[in-house]
Formats: structure tokens, C-alpha cells, sequence
């Protein structure tokens, strides 16, 4: 019986080279997203407070139920 002969090819798995950011590039995003987060924080948490920038009950009633998500009392 003669046998065929299939040409030996081995499968070559691609490098993965990882990903480098720059902390100059990085910093100033992270500096926003970190302001607009405590932003978001103040007005769920201290508005309406001692602190109150706006007049009224309307930020409260926008922020109310993510207040009590995050364990925030507010009545």
C-alpha cells in the first residue's frame, strides 16, 4: 500500500505585542472623567444641602433616586 504523504505545516499563533499609553496622553481624560464624576457625586449627594447651589427642589427630584442607590438619605 502506498501511503500519501501530506507536507508537514505547523499553524503559527500571532504574537500579541501589548498596547502602550503614554500617561501624557491618559492623564488629562482621566483628570475630566474623574471632575465630571465628582460633579455628578456633589449633586446627587450634598445638593439640596447646606451647600446648595441651585434654589428649589428640582436637582432633588432629579438626583432622588440615585440618591437612595447610593445610600444617600434624603428624607
Amino acid at each position: 500500500m502506498a501511503e500519501a504523504v501530506a507536507p508537514s505545516v505547523t499553524p503559527t499563533t500571532p504574537v500579541v505585542l501589548p498596547v502602550s499609553l503614554p500617561v501624557r496622553t491618559v492623564l488629562p481624560w482621566a483628570l475630566f472623567v474623574g471632575l465630571l464624576a465628582l460633579v455628578a457625586l456633589y449633586f446627587v449627594g450634598a445638593e439640596q444641602g447646606a451647600t446648595s447651589v441651585f434654589a428649589g427642589s428640582d436637582v432633588h427630584e432629579w438626583v432622588h433616586d440615585g440618591r437612595h442607590l447610593l445610600g444617600f438619605p434624603c428624607h
